[in-house]
């Protein structure tokens, strides 16, 4: 079931990326099952634009379309192929920026909008820039991809931004040579070393106060407002989760409803119902999810009889709670318990 996630898988971002995987895909005569499986999501998803999902969901996909492309170098092509209008209001918002530096600072404000794994920042050295990615610690197997499409993503952003090509001075990557290498000579016009300490993207300084082709400060001022929004938003879905699972937690024998917790949150079931579709899950979802770590702790940790759990779990049957543990683990409580 994919119960209790790390908090930083629960994290939130948007659909931008998947969607970019599903159409450069798709293309190529890829079905969308295949690229959704297991990751709860389904095509019309691919369809709302204001859908949010955790970074675990998003890690789902990317590892099944590395597996099902067959490409090693696929996070090479789908960063050089993510716009800066991939990013949503974010990302016109950098286009309505005054110069390159402004616009950059203004994605590095809200790494959540560009639903980056990486810590990024902005560095000068005399007539150098570099853009520096390090912090990784989502999957392990992944670390390639994720690299090289956070890598060539900056680049095409960058590119964008200015509105036309630029030869970077050099690519770093913190890894050794895959076996797709030749891929990098191939597709970036720039020299790459490999065994790097972090990601870098270095580029000539003087680009930094180049202004914009599209500024707007008008334009700028009004996306500003609107990032905001959309990161305080991103921001608030796992602690909304956190409280209903909290609360659950404290009051299993009465949470029947999510109306009856909305009320003693103090909050609207339709809000908090909102939240959780946004989140791609449900209140049932967390019920289930609170139960059975609650019901393994019982299990295992103490010697009450199975018919007692089940009424700290909410159960007014304990045969109720059985189905429900066996669908659970795939196996009933009394041989879980041994």
């Amino acid at each position: 079931m994919g119960l209790s996630l790390p908090a930083e898988e629960r994290a939130l971002t948007t659909l931008h990326t998947i969607a970019l995987a599903a159409d450069r895909l798709g293309a190529g005569g890829m079905r969308l099952k295949p690229l959704l499986d297991g990751s709860g999501l389904t095509p019309a998803d691919l369809e709302t634009p204001d859908k949010l999902i955790s970074h675990a969901q998003e890690l789902r996909v990317f590892a099944n379309a590395v597996k099902a492309s067959g490409d090693p170098a696929l996070g090479l092509s789908l960063g050089l192929r993510m716009h800066v209008s991939a990013y949503g209001i974010l990302g016109y918002t950098m286009l309505a920026s005054r110069t390159l530096r402004d616009a950059l600072n203004l994605a590095l404000a809200y790494p959540t909008l560009l639903g980056t794994y990486f810590k990024l920042s902005l560095e000068e050295d005399g007539d150098e820039a570099r853009l520096v990615a390090t912090g990784y610690r989502y999957a392990p197997e992944l670390t390639v991809f994720n690299t090289e499409l956070c890598m060539t993503s900056l680049l095409t952003v960058v590119q964008d931004l200015l509105g036309h090509a630029i030869a970077p001075r050099y690519l770093r990557l913190p890894f050794r040579p895959p076996l797709h290498a030749q891929a990098y000579a191939d597709k970036l016009d720039c020299p790459v070393e490999f065994c790097a300490p972090a990601g870098v993207l270095g580029f000539d300084a003087a680009l930094l106060d180049r202004p914009l082709p599209l500024a707007d400060p008008v334009s700028c001022h009004y996306g500003l407002q609107q990032c905001l929004q959309l990161n305080a938003q991103l921001a608030s879905g796992p602690d909304v989760l956190e409280q209903i699972r909290q609360h659950l937690n404290n009051h299993l024998r009465d949470s029947s409803s999510l109306e009856r917790v909305a009320s003693q949150l103090h909050r609207s079931a339709r809000t908090l119902r909102r939240h959780l579709q946004r989140m791609n899950t449900s209140y049932q979802r967390l019920l289930d999810e609170v139960r059975y770590d609650k019901a393994r702790h019982l299990l295992t940790q103490t010697d009450l009889p199975i018919y007692l759990i089940a009424e700290q779990l909410g159960y007014s049957e304990t045969a109720s709670f059985r189905h429900a543990f066996q669908r659970w683990s795939g196996q009933p409580p009394s041989l879980y318990r041994r």
